[in-house]
């Protein structure tokens, strides 16, 4: 199979018009469209535990930076007997721990996009399969189809456990629990640093893990809205004669 490149246009004058795709070229044959299809199928994969792997190495970061935090917040408090060198260094390092938090949070939303970009792919290669060899349906277990019922059937859920317990149990939530009670441990040790009462610290700590929990539940809500309200399935699932949707 030979490939022609087209000659310039002059100046002012419209280039020419290519073929209909295939014209001037030998058929594609089944076999070459399971290549390609197999081809995409594998580079969707890889680029899907790419961003797994990230996923898992950033909220390590988090964890490890947490971690050593709170092991020097423990070593500062032991020193000053929980001062004020203790509540000025702890309001040195969260506020760090917390940007590192917040960045993590970003990027594990960024990979929950990439990684259902992903699913859909693999799920209309899976389509082209069955069209290619109807009869292999019966192996398939995981979706078929780019619509939600296919893409959630790709990611697993186990049967009977709800959205809602999928979200709690997931490494973004883990994340945003984290950070919002970093902000409220903030929000307290500034408190008692301007002089305020343990009552008002306790009382100021929960309202900004509450806001933060809020916050970020509120703006993973619009983004999950966002992305289902401009997803186009192409391949949806087809409904058998006679039933209603």
């Amino acid at each position: 199979m030979s490939f022609e490149r087209l000659p310039p246009a002059a100046p002012g004058e419209p280039g020419p018009t290519p073929g209909p795709a295939g014209a001037g070229s030998a058929e594609v044959t089944p076999a070459m469209r399971l290549q390609i299809l197999s081809t995409e199928h594998w580079s969707l994969l890889a680029s899907r535990n790419l961003a797994w792997n990230e996923t898992f190495s950033r909220a390590g970061i988090f964890l490890t930076a947490l971690s050593g935090a709170i092991v020097a917040l423990a070593l500062v408090a032991q020193a000053t007997q929980f001062g004020e060198g203790f509540r000025l260094f702890g309001l040195v390092i969260l506020p760090v721990v917390l940007f590192i938090g917040i960045g993590t949070q970003l990027r594990l939303d960024s990979s929950g996009y990439h990684d259902i970009l992903c699913i859909v792919g693999m799920n209309r290669i899976r389509s082209a399969y069955l069209e290619l060899a109807p009869d292999l349906e019966p192996y398939f277990v995981m979706g078929s189809t780019d619509d939600i019922k296919g893409v959630e059937l790709t990611m697993a859920n186990p049967p009977g456990r709800s959205m809602a317990a999928a979200i709690v149990a997931s490494t973004p939530w883990l994340v945003t629990v984290l950070n919002s009670m970093l902000a409220g441990a903030i929000g307290a040790m500034a408190v008692l640093q301007v002089g305020g009462g343990a009552l008002s610290a306790v009382l100021i700590g929960i309202a900004l893990f509450v806001a933060a929990i809020a916050l970020q539940a509120a703006l993973a809500r619009r983004d999950i809205r966002r992305i289902m309200g401009s997803h186009r399935p192409r391949f949806p699932a087809r409904v058998p004669e006679g039933v209603e949707e």
